[in-house]
């Protein structure tokens, strides 16, 4: 951790977010930039239809060395060259005409970024970072939050609970079916997030393929960069798909998709941490005690619900930074301009708060107990919920106004079970009736909860 951090993911947060380094760390962005270039030069090695020979085994071996060995030497001799090119894909192809100078591959260098333009490698660099970290990172995590939702479900799934809707007592449904309400959310849209392409182009400099037509007409460079990008797919869940169809620059439109998904899932799980905060409020959730924890530098008693309050905050600063990015990126004046360059920058900050929070919260699930007693306690202090089940009984045996009739009696007011079945005993309908309603209790009002928990 630096002290001179200026971004807390680099600084009080690093231990947490530094798996996301190896994706969108500048030093991670130059080492997926040399595998773009090395690999394109591999590839127009194989196609036997230009000047330049097929590689050797030996000389793949060379090339991809360049990335998959790629380490703090490779990436001070790249920002080393920037310092005199001012132009980050520049350096990269500077440093791999270096190292390949020193090879068999020395006759070849201007082969390398071959009818490029720099957002041919830029773009499908951010592809596989994007890929990659999702396969990673990002989309375990949110497994990991469902799983630990699915527990809750199946442990709870009977436990009555009483509901709330605007904040007022409201007819009980069951915990575990709170839970995988939110359990359901979160699985169809991470499994709609898994199955979304990200777009990748490799077209030149205003996307018609002008340079790689002029050295070499006959070339189906359309099919070329077809193959060359759904190569990239191997080992891969998460797969890159190609736009035939851009300017300079590929127009991020799968990337708002994936961004838009996320900012989804993250505003489900602000839900989530709020209704968890509540419950912890009510003492129906109760939070294990740390020994040397403190809760508050003035109250000893208390253990406050930081780690849903952690993840709600960094939830929030994700999903501004995914509506801006939403917004931005689609947009690009006339054929190209470099606004987009530095906001892709900040995607792993994006990243970063959003899986800090997906830890916080899974933290604060694994400190948590559900306190049975209490949730039991609380529903029946509010008998009044039953009201609805009694009235539409009674509809069903033709009374008059029987919602009028239960208004009148728990409105506003505290009821007890006594009193309710003081006011069936004075209904006009017959006995069986009068038994089947006073059947009805704040427990057993749950409808279909506990089976749509176990569907």
């Amino acid at each position: 951790m630096s002290k001179h951090a200026i971004c807390p993911l680099d600084g009080r947060y690093l231990k947490k977010t530094q798996i996301l380094s190896e994706y969108f760390s500048e030093y991670a962005l130059m080492k997926y930039r040399v595998l773009i270039e090395c690999e394109y030069l591999i590839s127009l090695s194989s196609l036997n239809k230009t000047a330049l020979r097929k590689f050797s085994q030996n000389e793949i071996k060379i090339l991809r060395n360049l990335y998959k060995k790629f380490d703090e030497a490779s990436y001070d001799a790249i920002k080393k060259l920037e310092e005199t090119t001012n132009h980050d894909v520049k350096a990269v192809e500077y440093f791999i005409k270096e190292e390949l100078v020193k090879t068999s591959l020395k006759n070849f260098t201007e082969w390398i970024h071959f009818a490029l333009t720099s957002e041919d490698t830029n773009n499908i660099a951010y592809a596989l970072i994007l890929s990659d970290s999702l396969e990673n990172v990002m989309l375990p995590a949110i497994k990991k939050i469902i799983s630990e939702l699915n527990r809750l479900v199946k442990k709870y799934k009977d436990l009555p609970m009483l509901a709330r809707t605007h904040g007022q007592s409201a007819s009980p449904t069951t915990f575990g079916k709170e839970m995988r309400v939110f359990s359901e959310r979160l699985e169809s849209y991470s499994t709609i997030l898994t199955n979304t392409k990200v777009l990748a182009k490799l077209n030149g400099a205003t996307g018609n393929y002008n340079a790689h037509i002029a050295a070499y007409p006959k070339i189906n460079w359309v099919d070329f960069s077809k193959k060359f990008i759904l190569n990239l797919n191997k080992n891969h869940s998460q797969k890159l798909e190609v736009n035939i169809f851009t300017t300079q620059i590929e127009c991020h439109d799968s990337y708002v998709s994936i961004f838009d998904n996320l900012k989804l899932i993250n505003t489900i799980l602000i839900g989530l941490d709020q209704d968890i905060w509540r419950y912890i409020s009510d003492n129906w959730i109760v939070q294990s005690a740390k020994v040397g924890e403190i809760g508050s530098s003035t109250m000893p008693h208390k253990i406050n619900p930081i780690d849903f309050e952690n993840s709600e905050g960094n939830l929030g600063v994700a999903n501004s930074l995914f509506e801006f990015f939403s917004r931005k990126l689609p947009i690009s004046r006339l054929q190209r301009d470099l606004s987009d360059s530095t906001v892709e920058r900040t995607f792993g900050t994006a990243f970063g708060h959003s899986y800090l929070a997906y830890t916080s919260l899974l933290k604060g699930l694994s400190k948590i107990t559900i306190n049975e007693r209490k949730i039991r306690e609380d529903i029946y202090s509010h008998t009044e919920i039953i009201a609805e089940g009694i009235q539409t009984i009674l509809r069903r045996e033709g009374v008059i106004m029987p919602y009028e009739k239960l208004k009148e009696l728990t409105r506003g007011k505290v009821v007890t079970m006594a009193d309710i079945h003081q006011f069936i005993d004075t209904l006009k309908i017959s006995d069986k009736i009068k038994k089947e309603l006073k059947k009805i209790t704040p427990e057993s009002y749950i409808g279909l909860a506990s089976k749509l928990a176990s569907i």
